[in-house]
């Protein structure tokens, strides 16, 4: 669509009067045929570019047509009121890749976008927005001394990342807070482990996923192997703060456990977007597991916790899940450009959607995360879980 919007700005409308015609030539040909818009559409644009490079005040120098084009492209795509519908231009794809590979420069911040506001997911451990004591669910309202209300999330991203060493402020609004907070921050490589282990109290095994990126399949699978050879009885699998991330490490590491059955369905407009995704056969790790969401796990984080937890492959605690449940697909644009789209939404194997409701835990259990592990009630109350389990004969 890219290619065919430059071709009419350029071809239709180059050495065309302003006045008059437009409309003289789409009497005599069927634009309908070759242009994605109508031809009153068109004229409507032809008429904004012109009066925006006579009249706008700023413009010293006309504005490229890559810069117009793509903003006109943004328009389109916000108008749907989906946050997750995106187009982003080829330095902003860039550097999206660059975070899946699980480095960038920022503050280690995810965020995500509801009802218009702009909502922090979570915070990646070790992180500036991890120390300064960022939580999930603060709304961020101001970058600086500018109110970000109404902002898109790419152009929330962009003023958030930056080069290493230089500070921003953001001013977020937190539940029970009645003014609010302030965090000074100072932006840093951010490099992204997406796997944590180790044995707690000699046989228990413990893993935090932090992300589902290009390299958290073969971390999981080593750290399984690992507390297998340590002789771990029984694994808790730490999901909480884990924003999610791409679809088929969810899927990959949910096969890890599962022997059978739906992992995943999608619903979409069009069959392609419509499928089920099953389980392989055999498993890695065939012990009890307890997994263990808050408000900052979601999407793929919510795809794995819903999954174990239909086939009553593990028992989730701590809190409902921040209800994330779409599915995006990446279209790549000629320019280097890319559009994502929103194809389908996700339910777990009993058919449950979780978009905007959230994973609700088998347990719950009140409690916030914290880096001493001795200190964290919802993993001490996991460990107790996994013990008692334990003690139940396995069939």
């Amino acid at each position: 669509m890219g290619k065919r919007w430059r071709d009419v700005i350029l071809g239709v409308f180059l050495g065309v009067a302003l006045a008059g015609g437009v409309v003289a030539y789409a009497a005599d040909v069927d634009l309908g045929q070759i242009v994605p818009f109508r031809a009153q559409s068109l004229w409507l644009i032809k008429q904004a570019r012109a009066i925006l490079e006579t009249y706008y005040v700023d413009a010293e120098e006309p504005v490229s047509e890559d810069v117009l084009v793509r903003g006109a492209l943004r328009g389109m795509v916000s108008s749907l009121g989906d946050p997750y519908t995106r187009f982003t231009d080829p330095r902003q794809l860039h550097e999206e890749e660059i975070e899946m590979q699980g480095e960038y420069g920022g503050l280690g911040i995810y965020i995500g976008q509801r009802d218009g506001a702009t909502l922090v997911i979570s915070p990646i451990d070790g992180t500036p927005a991890d120390r300064a004591g960022l939580k999930p669910k603060d709304m961020i309202v101001k970058i600086g001394d500018t109110y970000i209300l109404d902002w898109d999330q790419e152009k929330v991203v962009s003023h958030l990342r930056g080069e290493p060493g230089t500070k921003v402020t953001i001013w977020v609004r937190r539940e029970g807070e009645d003014e609010l907070l302030r965090f000074d921050l100072v932006r840093e490589i951010i490099n992204i482990k997406a796997v944590r282990f180790e044995i707690l109290s000699k046989d228990l095994g413990y893993i935090r996923l932090n992300h589902f990126n290009q390299k958290c399949v073969a971390e999981m699978r080593e750290a399984l192997e690992k507390l297998k050879a340590q002789k771990a009885r029984g694994l808790i699998f730490d999901l909480r703060n884990n924003p999610g991330g791409l679809l088929d490490a969810a899927v990959d590491i949910s096969d890890m456990f599962l022997d059978k059955g739906i992992i995943v369905g999608m619903k979409g407009r069009v069959p392609k977007a419509t499928d089920q995704i099953f389980a392989t056969g055999g498993t890695l790790w065939d012990k009890p597991v307890v997994v263990l969401i808050n408000e900052g796990s979601a999407s793929a984080s919510e795809i794995v916790s819903g999954a174990l937890k239909d086939h009553r492959r593990a028992v989730v605690m701590g809190a409902k899940s921040f209800g994330k449940g779409s599915v995006q697909t990446l279209f790549p644009l000629q320019d280097g450009s890319g559009l994502y789209v929103t194809i389908a939404k996700y339910h777990t194997p009993s058919g449950f959607v979780i978009d905007h409701v959230g994973l609700s835990p088998d347990i719950v259990v009140e409690g916030t995360m914290d880096r001493e592990l001795s200190k964290d009630q919802q993993l001490r109350a996991a460990e107790k879980e996994l013990r008692r389990i334990l003690t139940v004969p396995r069939p």
